[in-house]
């Protein structure tokens, strides 16, 4: 994005190994912000954390971290606030989806995303919230941004639990920016909207809409996608990536409590 100042800044993002984590993790730290990687993938998040240092300066790091776990949410953000000296943004992007039609859909496939997308992200909530206000570890307010997605808008097939689960992080950051503001905790709460982008999960999800039977191949899958976006194309990760940088920025300072679509306008 380039005009925005994060430097001061201090951030952790989880699932930042790869995909739009790993290039959120990139934007904040082009912004100015040093950035600690959060993530199970640990030779990924470590390599991820070398490069922001070499191209950004260091003092960066990373930490294992399952954000299905509560020891490791308070493990994760005393690293943090080790390594960087305070904790500021929190980006909640870790999670999973799982393709299937509602009449196929396993009963250890609905738990692993509701763990993931649901039980992490809370988690993930309380314990920014927890560090950032002022009586916490860090002590001095900040943002966190959920990551969400078109999914929680739309009726695609395919994802049923998986826009479920993305609605949820939808009144979660919602009922958690009132409760930060009410409190008092000087922490601004946001979420964001992706549309689809040709990660590695984007693709798998066109893949596995074709083998349902839902499209005609995935190729014909993307174009459905391109089809239901007035933008006319899918998504970049740094569309979405900026949107984070905008979200933690100061030039944000008067926003909590929304969810910001960066779908091209598919979801509308």
């Amino acid at each position: 994005m380039g005009s925005l100042d994060l430097s001061g800044r201090k951030a952790l993002v989880t699932g930042g190994a790869q995909g739009l984590g790993e290039g959120m993790a990139r934007a904040l730290a082009a912004a100015g912000a040093k950035v600690v990687i959060s993530d199970i993938q640990k030779d990924l998040g470590e390599k991820v954390a070398d490069a922001l240092d070499q191209e950004y300066g260091d003092g960066n790091g990373f930490v294992a971290h399952d954000i299905t776990d509560d020891g490791d949410w308070e493990n994760a953000v005393v690293a943090a606030n080790d390594i960087l000296g305070g904790l500021d943004i929190l980006v909640n992007n870790a999670g999973v989806e799982i393709t299937s039609l509602l009449t196929e859909v396993t009963a250890d496939q609905i738990r692993k995303m509701l763990e993931v997308n649901i039980l992490g992200t809370t988690l993930g909530i309380k314990w920014g919230l927890r560090t950032m206000r002022p009586e916490g570890l860090a002590g001095q307010g900040g943002a966190i941004i959920n990551v969400a997605s078109v999914a929680a808008t739309i009726a695609f097939p395919g994802i049923a639990v998986y826009s479920a689960t993305k609605s949820a992080v939808d009144r979660l950051t919602r009922v958690a920016a009132m409760e930060s503001g009410k409190l008092g905790y000087g922490v601004r709460v946001n979420c964001i909207y992706p549309g689809l982008v040709p990660t590695a999960m984007g693709a798998g999800l066109a893949n596995d809409v074709a083998q349902l039977g839902l499209f005609e191949s995935p190729e014909a899958a993307v174009a459905a996608v391109v089809g239901l976006t007035p933008s006319g194309r899918l998504g970049e990760v740094s569309d979405i990536a900026d949107a984070v940088v905008f979200l933690a920025s100061n030039e944000a300072r008067f926003i909590t409590g929304i969810g910001l679509p960066v779908d091209g306008g598919m979801g509308m």
